[in-house]
C-alpha cells in the first residue's frame, strides 16, 4: 500500500499542528476558539436536552399506539412513517399533555421499541411465574415472582410495570398460560 494514501497517514496530514500529549495546555478543536467551552458548541449545535418520560406519558403513547394499529378504516394499508406520524400527531394532541414540548416521531419510536422489548420479556417472565403459581399463592406472589425471574434473566429490575398492566390484555402481549381449572372448565 502506498505510504501517502494510508488511513494513519491522512489523519496524520490533516492535523495543522502537531499535538504534544504531555503538554498541560487544552487541546482545541476544530472550530473550537479558546474562549468557548465545549457545552457551548453543543447548545448552539442544535443538541436538544435529553427528557424523561414519565409513566403518563408511556400510558399515552401506548394508547396512541394500539388505537392507531387497531383502526379498521385505514387498517394496514399505511406506509410506516405515515402510521408513526398518526401515532406521534394523536400523542402530542392529548390534552393530558397540554403544555409540555411535543415529542418527536423518533422519540416516540425508540421509546415504544423500549417498552415493547421490555413487556414482551416480562410476559415471558410472568408466564413462567403463573406456571409455577401454588395452592394459597395470590396475584401479588405470582407478581414478585415474575419481578424476580425478570431480575434473574436480564439482570436489571422491570421498571415498566404501568406498561404491562396497559398491555396485557391485548393479543400480543396476553399471557398464554392456561391453569388446569380453566382447562377443565373448556374441556367438559
Amino acid at each position: 500500500m502506498d505510504k501517502n494514501t494510508s488511513y494513519v497517514n491522512l489523519l496524520f496530514s490533516q492535523s495543522q499542528t502537531p499535538v504534544d500529549l504531555d503538554s498541560s495546555e487544552p487541546i482545541w478543536f476544530g472550530c473550537q476558539d479558546p474562549d468557548e467551552s465545549v457545552i457551548d458548541l453543543l447548545s448552539e449545535s442544535g443538541v436538544k436536552e435529553r427528557r424523561k418520560w414519565s409513566p403518563k406519558e408511556d400510558k399515552i403513547l401506548i394508547g396512541a399506539w394500539l388505537n392507531t394499529s387497531k383502526d379498521a378504516v385505514v387498517s394496514n394499508e399505511q406506509k410506516a412513517c405515515a402510521f408513526w406520524k398518526r401515532i406521534v400527531d394523536y400523542y402530542n394532541a392529548s390534552p393530558h399533555l397540554a403544555g409540555t414540548i411535543p415529542r418527536e416521531i423518533g422519540q416516540c419510536k425508540q421509546k415504544w421499541a423500549r417498552i415493547n422489548e421490555q413487556v414482551s420479556k416480562f410476559v415471558g417472565c410472568y408466564d413462567t411465574a403463573l406456571r409455577e403459581q401454588k395452592s394459597g399463592q395470590n396475584d401479588d406472589n405470582v407478581m414478585k415472582a415474575a419481578l424476580d425471574y425478570f431480575y434473574n434473566d436480564h439482570s436489571y429490575k422491570f421498571t415498566l410495570e404501568h406498561a404491562w398492566r396497559e398491555l396485557r390484555q391485548e393479543q400480543k402481549w396476553c399471557s398464554t398460560y392456561v391453569d388446569n381449572d380453566t382447562l377443565k372448565g373448556i374441556l367438559y
